[in-house]
């Protein structure tokens, strides 16, 4: 069955218990937490005393999307603040400290997911394929919510589902960037599992039903 994870970046901040309840009725499957460094991506967005604060408030899986630069600085604190599934980029540091990364995380029996900028190709992923448990294909460019969706990236979610086929069919693939209920059958036609949606979601008010349009 498709996942959605609302992305928290699009909710309102002033309300954001509120949301997140609203997110379970909906029919949520995660919750999808931007964190952004102002390095990486030139956004600033939330840490770790807001994702500590969802936590407290709910029971929906955390996947928790660092933008940021050396990821390997917060591993632990993020996932003692809570998060699920941590996610960082590819791009964020040398090689044998994205290794070490993942290492990490799997040492603390979570989940680890790796994400690709839209100019990042497909197999640069080989060498960590086998030890992922989610693979994020960025749709837009990494930095802010409401841009457009990049169809340029259909061949590489394709290409990716067929690399996750042949090595490690239980990683989900995770796309994210201007996910709503026109683009998400053409993701999910290319291989996706997980669509994370901001403002196509948050930005209406029977969530529910655009949480179902996008399932499909």
């Amino acid at each position: 069955m498709i996942k959605i994870a609302p992305s928290l970046l699009a909710a309102d901040f002033t309300a954001l218990g509120k949301d997140i309840k609203e997110m379970e009725v909906a029919g949520a499957d995660w919750l999808h937490i931007d964190v952004m460094d102002g390095i990486f991506v030139p956004n600033i967005s939330i840490g770790i005393p807001v994702v500590k604060a969802i936590r407290g408030i709910t029971d929906l899986t955390l996947d928790v999307h660092l933008m940021i630069t050396k990821p390997i600085r917060y591993v632990d604190a993020f996932l003692d603040a809570g998060a699920d599934i941590l996610v960082f980029h590819l791009e964020a540091d040398e090689p044998q400290n994205i290794q070490a990364a993942i290492d990490q995380v799997k040492a603390r029996g979570k989940r680890v997911g790796l994400s690709l900028k839209p100019k990042t190709p497909a197999n640069t992923l080989i060498p960590y394929i086998e030890q992922l448990d989610l693979v994020l294909v960025m749709t837009v460019e990494p930095g802010f919510g409401g841009q457009a969706f990049m169809a340029d990236q259909l061949d590489k979610i394709r290409a990716i589902r067929a690399l996750i086929a042949a090595k490690n069919p239980t990683c989900e693939l995770e796309v994210d960037g201007g996910i709503d209920p026109k683009t998400a059958p053409l993701v999910i036609e290319a291989g996706a599992w997980v669509l994370v949606a901001g403002n196509a979601i948050f930005k209406e008010t029977d969530r529910k039903a655009v949480i179902d349009a996008l399932r499909g």
